[in-house]
């Protein structure tokens, strides 16, 4: 499957699948793994309560408070960026899978490398999902 990163550190990944199918076996995987999700957001039927119209996208908003809450407490403004987001998006019928580089989030906030360590799941489960 195909990978890019844009130069303000997207990621972005074509995944096989509609948005919706995509996206909840995104949530398997993560609650397979145990991780926490804290809001899917169907930014499409939002869109639909007021009457507009929106090509399919979710964000899923995720993470494992033990790795994130360090990271918090040392650079307080890393929440902007945490919990961890991906979007999954319908980009004129091929599904794609999008996030900040976890390097990105890293240069951001000035983390030292064990903080930011833990970013790097987001990788690992994006690619088990592209995979699957």
């Amino acid at each position: 499957m195909e990978t890019e990163v844009s130069p303000d550190g997207v990621v972005t990944k074509t995944a096989a699948g509609s948005v919706g199918e995509v996206a909840s076996e995104f949530r398997g995987i993560l609650e397979g793994k145990g991780v926490m999700v804290f809001a899917v957001i169907d930014q499409a039927e939002a869109a639909r309560t007021v009457g507009l119209s929106l090509r399919d996208t979710v964000l899923i908003v995720f993470g494992n408070p033990a790795a994130g809450t360090p990271v918090m407490a040392a650079a307080p403004l890393a929440g902007l960026d945490l919990p961890l987001k991906v979007l999954i998006w319908d980009d004129a019928g091929v599904t794609r899978v999008s996030y900040y580089s976890p390097a990105s989030i890293a240069e951001r906030h000035g983390l030292e490398p064990d903080l930011a360590a833990g970013l790097g799941a987001i990788d690992v489960l994006t690619d088990a999902l592209i995979k699957g």
